[in-house]
């Protein structure tokens, strides 16, 4: 004789086999290699969409948050499209992780620089160049034209100017650094 069916029973078994089967669906996906996530960024970027491969590089910089090469290559991004403010902010983010990184400590100063410049012309244009905040731009211009050992800050738009020094005979460096000016017409003819 054979025992009745016990459905209870079947359906446990039919449930464990179920849950069982699942485990060996479909693999998983490995997750990706920071390696494959720049190359895809790399590819973006080279194809012209710099967009694409900003947003690629963030989320790089979100799956590997001690990396700082994906922040590097949106400084670099930012930088090279005129948007100084924010290739700082991705800058600063690229010297908390390595503070020595070279690339990142110039985008920093350059694009810095050429913000300052522009907030420069701007005040020069408007005349609202006056009190502290010039004595300060004045002082903060001798200072870098000290590091990088040049008498202008702007290159090529200085306009020779002969002085009479009373020596005629005196050519070489120390009268040429003296007979360059800057025209009225450059943001920082009040800087020197």
């Amino acid at each position: 004789m054979s025992k009745p069916i016990n459905f209870r029973i079947l359906l446990g078994g039919l449930a464990c086999t179920l849950a069982l089967s699942a485990c060996t669906g479909p693999a998983v996906k490995a997750p990706l290699k920071l390696e494959d996530m720049m190359a895809q960024a790399g590819a973006a970027s080279s194809a012209g969409h710099k967009e694409a491969a900003i947003g690629l590089w963030q989320q790089a910089a979100t799956a590997f948050p001690a990396d700082k090469e994906p922040w590097l290559r949106v400084a670099q991004t930012k930088y090279d499209a005129g948007q100084y403010g924010e290739a700082i902010i991705n800058a600063q983010e690229v010297l908390l992780r390595d503070p020595a990184d070279k690339v990142a400590n110039s985008i920093v100063a350059i694009s810095g620089l050429r913000l300052s410049t522009r907030a420069l012309s701007d005040l020069s244009r408007q005349n609202n160049l006056t009190g502290t905040l010039r004595t300060e731009s004045q002082d903060l211009a001798k200072l870098l034209r000290e590091s990088l050992g040049e008498t202008v800050l702007v290159p090529g738009k200085v306009q020779p100017v002969r002085r009479n020094t009373g020596n005629s005979g005196n050519t070489g460096k120390a009268a040429n650094r003296g007979s360059a000016e800057q025209t009225s017409a450059n943001p920082f003819d009040g800087l020197k």
